[in-house]
């Protein structure tokens, strides 16, 4: 239900570019899905939203996240933010297929940052 990035802007994360309904507009470092994926760097993939500590919900009707650091060089950029209103919406094919799309992403960002 929910496409987008977050880019990285002094120290948080502000949104660009998205599909779905309006959603948070900043989120600080370390705080829910999104910004604990860019403290841990890491890919993370959320079964159920509602048990993640510190989960922001910007749409009610989300139930499962897949999130993935994007990178230029060795520095964290932003993160694709994926929402879904089915639990457990998202797997390992996911995440390895999300993984090799956000390579592609991040070349394009080592090329034009």
């Amino acid at each position: 239900n929910w496409a987008g990035f977050y880019l990285m802007e002094e120290g948080r994360l502000v949104l660009g570019p998205f599909q779905g309904r309006p959603a948070c507009i900043e989120i600080p470092m370390g705080k829910g899905v999104c910004g604990t994926a860019v403290e841990k760097d890491e890919i993370l993939l959320v079964e159920n939203v509602h048990d993640f500590p510190g989960h922001i919900a910007c749409d009610s009707a989300s139930n499962s996240e897949i999130v993935l650091p994007l990178h230029a060089g060795q520095k964290v950029v932003g993160v694709l933010d994926i929402d879904s209103p089915v639990f457990a919406r998202f797997d390992e094919e996911d995440r390895k297929g999300l993984a090799c799309f956000a390579r592609i992403v991040e070349k394009m960002l080592e090329e034009n940052l």
